[in-house]
């Protein structure tokens, strides 16, 4: 049977029969895309989309996945052991920036297998990368200096969360958060979901940054980690945040009215241990 008669008999115009679609792409769509995802490899399409909208591009995200799947470029999820389910309580957003900070460890090996530790201080409402600091080995008062140099340009906070290593229960520690006026959150040992900000944050690192690249010396490995900083706070979309990067969404809070000036005598004073939770 013909093709003219089979769609006479079902009321079928021709022209719907041998329809094709004649879809549209903006003019350099495509190759943006694949540009994107190779400079971003852990990227996935809707962070990709938000990229291209600040480009210029106007398409919607249906067809920026399209393309992200015709190229296949999804992204590989590295599986992680699974663990038995416990209850977990909503952690308090905090409504103001600089007001808490969480704090905590990473650590990675350089190519000659000396292992480096990473020290990540995020602010807990706007997600910004506080601090990224790299070394061999970091002590308490070590943490100490990091804050310093952080303060001096976010302002102190009122508490930071921190887990129960050695180098944050540092007498040093102690004394330096007494002399400033803030308080150490310290979470129930054993349990890293109570400072899930900062743990959050460690798989992005760990994720998009440590597991990307080797690192040939400490020279390198803090060159790559400051430049994933900067990329994480000013270009990175994040979804929390209505896609904005932290260090917009930093601005629209409008860091300043969070800061906290403390009297210069008052880093004068005797600093006694303060006293910790039990």
């Amino acid at each position: 049977m013909s093709e003219r008669r089979a769609c006479r008999l079902v009321g079928l115009a021709r022209s719907v029969a041998r329809y094709r679609s004649v879809r549209r792409e903006a003019k350099g769509l495509r190759d943006r895309i694949l540009e994107l995802a190779a400079a971003r490899p852990r990227f996935g399409y809707q962070r990709l989309h938000i990229l291209l909208r600040r480009d210029g591009f106007r398409q919607n995200h249906k067809l920026t996945y399209r393309i992200y799947t015709e190229e296949q470029l999804q992204v590989r999820r590295r599986r992680r052991k699974r663990v038995a389910a416990a209850p977990r309580e909503a952690i308090p957003v905090s409504d103001r920036a600089h007001q808490r900070w969480s704090m905590d460890f990473m650590g990675d090996s350089l190519m000659d297998g000396r292992s480096f530790r990473v020290l990540n201080v995020v602010d807990d409402c706007g997600r910004l990368a506080v601090a990224m600091e790299v070394a061999l080995s970091i002590s308490g008062e070590y943490v100490g200096r990091v804050l310093d140099r952080a303060a001096a340009r976010y302002g102190w906070p009122e508490v930071i969360v921190v887990d129960n290593g050695p180098e944050f229960t540092s007498k040093a520690l102690d004394q330096w958060a007494w002399a400033r006026g803030v308080r150490l959150h310290f979470i129930q040992p054993g349990k890293p979901v109570q400072n899930a900000f900062a743990e959050s944050f460690n798989g992005k690192v760990r994720d998009e940054c440590l597991n990307e690249n080797w690192f040939t010396d400490l020279r390198h490995a803090r060159d790559v980690i400051a430049a994933w900083q900067r990329d994480c706070n000013d270009v990175r979309p994040h979804s929390s945040l209505g896609g904005m990067t932290p260090a917009e969404y930093d601005r629209r809070l409008g860091s300043g009215s969070a800061l906290r000036a403390l009297p210069p005598a008052s880093l004068l004073a005797p600093t006694p241990a303060a006293s910790r939770p039990l």
